[in-house]
């Protein structure tokens, strides 16, 4: 009998705060998820494809009683050990206690759940089973058959296939009433909201969002499994049921224990140790299998009970990916960390760059381009090449590409590292410098001296670009002055741009604030990367500024803003972030902030701990938490998860990072080149440069003067209103650059330089002719 159509689907996720995530690390190609003391997003055979929203169970009798285990928020979780994502849940009820565990099989596509209740034994447990196949809730169709004697639930769509099997433990099928239907129509939560019970037996559903649900003995195991048929799903289910559980339980152990041989454990109070231990598995978790070294930034859709987006996290960013890798190096999984430089050279633009974020194959997602995502493979090759863990691979062309934008896009970046706004950002240029430096290493001649000479000409101008003083704000904190959150574009060129407004994009009302008055926790890195020390008086006075206007103090620890102003999180009143919110607090930042207090002479143990206080049930550290009243309709508890994703893999990264690092001494990922050439103190330029985006009004008298373009040139130029005319042929520094040095040492205060240029591509001169003053 076919299930009644739905009039309205509204194809929304699970909640995006796992208890736990999980995957084999044998041949199965399948990634699971728990939340709420359920399995929810399963991904197959890719861990950028969603194939179903959550696996529960109801329990009822016959009398109208009945409660969903995903409602009724009285579990606890646990693991073997802190590494191994084989999980147990135990959900308790007056009436009944519920066990469930949970664990993939090593070498078919397939998620076993043998569960046991126990209690009112007029209680019978009901599998409900919500599927996405493909990521699409839209086109899925479902049915019950039987396969070889069973009875299998089972849905498609597209490509995907997947079935749903039950054994008891004599190893006979243990489906009895079995049911499929459309959600918000037909399915079986609604015929349990309706009826108080199970009262419809449909054979088939869709296409459309469907539900699968079967009837169930008190103690069973189920078999869900992944194909690219129903049949063929079924047969990978089927399969399983026929090995014991306990084996495959202890087969997954087994696994992780020989992976977590190879993570070696700086000395910590044992509850960090443990969350240490944990944060390795989640990073090693959302690695994918066909593209080796790819890892999604989440296997969590944001707010996902109110989102209807096909990407959420289950995206590869490159700098959450490199962040990822920086984290396997500190432990010591090299071979892992190889495997992510190999993947992002692969999927390098032919420019240079790479992607603002993408599918696992390489298509894009978003559209925007970020400087730092340019710079941060650089990196990993220097830090991998640093520990001597390169093993023959080579990666002069990938650095060299990505110097090539850096160098012809740099210092603006279309898009800051929260993917908002464009302009000169001190986290993107801090990136951006470092890679110049650590690059430079893998080039030679005029490619590496033109790296180093931008380096030096960015890091020395950071504070003209970015740091402001004597502004109403820095008057009302007490400060000299402060590093903006961001500059605009045209600070360049234009003195007067960081009094311009800024837009911040994820609120209702846009505050209107100038450039001036927007700050942000991005100044960190210039320490954390050896650019400037940590007892620089900017450095201090734009931290005295971030503790009193983006800290806050909860009942885990402290807590940082992205910026004044931040709108991405949750409103006021709890509802989830649909565009535009309020901004939370980011336990990342935490871990920031405490990689500073390390630079600074500081323990940031107690950075450590409170990173640690803020995981959710399972001890996954989420993208934010709530850092208000309490809202106890939405369950927001201050210091603790929000709605947002969790686990963020780059949170897991940077608490990992700061375990190594205090057990160091220093920053375990800044780049050895760049501590080597600045220790921390700007550098004293002797030599300007102007272009490609950075053009001068003015430079030091006695300094040289070189001029780079994106193309070959003749330059015309000349001093003080064009006396004394000349041309010089640019040269090509390697780097799709082209630069000649102008002999203006000579030249004394007040006097000027013009010049232009005779484009020889196009064989066409330049529209307009410039000018720069010579001054003290």
């Amino acid at each position: 009998m076919q299930a009644p159509q739905a009039t309205f689907s509204y194809p929304t996720w699970a909640h995006a705060g796992k208890d736990m995530v999980g995957t084999s690390l044998g041949s199965s190609r399948l990634w699971f998820t728990v939340a709420e003391g359920i399995v929810t997003e399963i991904y197959y055979p890719r861990i950028d494809i969603p194939q179903i929203k959550d696996l529960g169970f109801i329990i009822a009798d016959d009398q109208g009683f009945w409660v969903e285990l995903r409602r009724l928020a009285d579990y606890q979780i646990s693991l073997p050990k802190p590494h191994i994502p084989a999980v147990e849940i135990v959900h308790r009820h007056s009436r009944f206690t519920f066990t469930v565990q949970i664990c993939p099989s090593q070498r078919r596509d397939v998620l076993l759940l043998r569960y046991k209740l126990e209690g009112d034994t007029s209680l019978r447990p009901y599998a409900l089973l919500s599927t996405r196949l493909g990521g699409d809730a839209e086109n899925n169709l479902a049915t019950v058959a039987e396969h070889n004697g069973r009875r299998v639930l089972q849905a498609e769509q597209g490509p995907f296939g997947l079935a749903l099997m039950a054994s008891r433990e004599t190893g006979a099928d243990a489906w009895e009433r079995c049911s499929v239907g459309c959600t918000e129509e037909s399915d079986g939560w609604q015929d349990f909201n309706r009826h108080g019970r199970m009262t419809w037996e449909y054979n088939s559903a869709g296409p459309g969002a469907v539900a699968l649900m079967g009837e169930l003995p008190s103690q069973a195991t189920l078999a869900l499994g992944f194909g690219t048929t129903m049949n063929s799903a079924a047969t990978l289910a089927m399969s399983s049921l026929f090995e014991d559980f306990s084996a495959i339980w202890n087969a997954q152990c087994r696994a992780w224990e020989t992976w977590f041989k190879n993570c070696h454990l700086p000395d910590l109070p044992p509850d960090l140790q443990r969350m240490l231990a944990l944060s390795g598995t989640v990073l090693k978790v959302h690695e994918d299998r066909t593209y080796c070294g790819a890892m999604v930034a989440s296997l969590a859709v944001p707010w996902g009970e109110d989102s209807q987006s096909r990407g959420g996290y289950h995206l590869v960013w490159c700098r959450d990916l490199v962040e990822t890798a920086g984290a396997l190096v500190a432990m010591g999984s090299l071979e892992d960390a190889r495997n992510v430089l190999r993947y992002l050279i692969a999927t390098q633009q032919t420019d240079g760059h790479w992607l603002q974020n993408q599918w696992l194959g390489g298509n894009a997602f978003w559209q925007g381009i970020q400087l730092d995502e340019a710079a941060f493979p650089v990196l990993l090759a220097s830090a991998l090449r640093e520990c001597g863990a390169m093993e023959g691979m080579r990666c002069e062309d990938m650095v060299k590409r990505a110097l090539r934008f850096i160098a012809r896009e740099g210092p603006v970046t279309g898009q800051d590292r929260w993917e908002e706004d464009s302009g000169v950002n001190t986290f993107t240029l801090a990136v951006a410098i470092a890679a110049l430096v650590e690059g430079s290493t893998f080039l030679d001649g005029e490619g590496r001296e033109f790296a180093l000479l931008l380096a030096d000409n960015w890091n020395a101008r950071l504070e003209e670009w970015t740091f402001v003083i004597a502004t109403p704000l820095a008057q009302k904190l007490g400060v000299a002055g402060y590093y903006i959150r961001i500059a605009p574009d045209d600070v360049l060129v234009h003195e007067g741009a960081l009094a311009e407004h800024v837009l911040i994009k994820n609120r209702t009302q846009d505050p209107n604030l100038p450039a001036d008055e927007q700050i942000a926790t991005d100044f960190l890195q210039l320490v954390r990367y050896g650019l400037r020390r940590a007892d620089d008086p900017c450095i201090l006075d734009s931290l005295k500024t971030i503790d009193q206007l983006l800290k806050i103090d909860t009942p885990s620890g402290p807590v940082w803003h992205r910026y004044n102003g931040d709108g991405y999180g949750e409103h006021q009143d709890g509802s989830a972030f649909d565009g535009v919110g309020c901004g939370r607090g980011w336990p990342l930042l935490t871990g920031e902030r405490g990689h500073y207090a390390l630079a600074a002479g500081e323990d940031p143990l107690p950075y450590l701990e409170a990173m640690a206080a803020m995981t959710g049930t399972g001890g996954l550290l989420p993208e934010q938490v709530w850092d208000s009243a309490p809202i106890l309709a939405h369950h927001l508890n201050p210091g603790k998860p929000s709605g947002s994703a969790m686990p963020l893999v780059w949170a897991h990264s940077e608490f990992i990072k700061l375990c190594y690092s205090r057990a160091l001494g220093c920053p375990v990922d800044r780049p050895a080149a760049t501590w080597n050439r600045y220790h921390g103190v700007r550098p004293q330029i002797t030599h300007d440069i102007w272009g490609p985006r950075y053009r001068p009004r003015h430079i030091r008298r006695g300094n040289n003067l070189t001029i780079a373009l994106r193309a070959p040139a003749l330059v015309h130029w000349g001093i003080n209103s064009w006396q004394d005319a000349q041309d010089l042929d640019t040269r090509d520094t390697g780097l799709d650059i082209h630069v000649v040095d102008l002999p203006v040492t000579a030249l004394k205060d007040g006097e000027t330089v013009q010049f232009t240029f005779y484009w020889l591509d196009q064989k066409k001169w330049e529209d307009t002719e410039y000018e720069v003053l010579i001054t003290e």
